[in-house]
């Protein structure tokens, strides 16, 4: 464990749990594309599944059970406790198009031919990808509200601090997971934008973050 990797995971958590405050304390779920929760469900389900049958750490452990259990419960908050508010006419991106080609790659490269490998390898390249339905239901509105912008910044950062700490284990260690590692870059891709508008228009006090007009 490394302070990069400590990080990254309080992002992670963080991220999480500003999003379900968010639904809770405004008891709606408008402007959050319940299929990137889904899609960050099955991503947790599919990784942890060794959750009974490998132990690395009590860290770990609890770390899997907390990131199942709040995704699970993000997901029942905005398709059933507060399902009359979820925005369904814009969360319309085809998630068919990223599950396909993901379970493609899934069986293509991976370390094992083996079930739990193949899902190992699933989530990793799915959680790549999961925020795109989000981001396309932001880019289709034209805007988000601040709590959500912060949502989507502590997920990104934490997928940067992941990336510090793969370069700090490759230097220490000689560690080096090239599916875990790529997958990664991709997904911090995914944050770039965002995070330039984030700090130009979210940090300097609006309410909301509003997409730029094309000319």
């Amino acid at each position: 464990m490394n302070i990069f990797r400590l990080a990254g995971d309080v992002s992670h958590l963080v991220a999480i749990i500003i999003l379900m405050l968010k639904i809770w304390k405004s008891k709606s779920c408008a402007g959050i594309s319940g299929k990137s929760q889904v899609l960050f469900a099955l991503v947790f389900t599919t990784r942890y599944l060794d959750l009974f049958t490998v132990f690395i750490s009590p860290y770990n452990t609890v770390m899997k059970v907390v990131f199942l259990s709040l995704s699970y419960a993000t997901v029942y908050l905005v398709y059933m406790r507060f399902r009359n508010t979820y925005d369904a006419e814009n969360d319309t991106f085809r998630v068919e198009f990223l599950l396909v080609p993901v379970i493609g790659l899934s069986f293509l490269e991976n370390y094992a031919f083996t079930p739990l490998e193949i899902l190992w390898t699933f989530s990793i390249f799915l959680e790549a990808v999961a925020i795109m339905p989000q981001l396309f239901m932001i880019t289709k509105t034209g805007e988000a509200e601040s709590i959500t912008t912060h949502y989507l910044f502590f997920l990104g950062l934490y997928r940067a601090l992941y990336i510090a700490n793969w370069v700090w284990r490759y230097h220490t260690e000689g560690f080096f997971d090239q599916i875990a590692v790529v997958s990664g870059v991709v997904q911090t891709i995914f944050y770039c934008d965002f995070f330039y508008l984030y700090v130009t228009r979210v940090l300097r006090g609006r309410g909301k973050m509003t997409l730029p007009m094309p000319v």
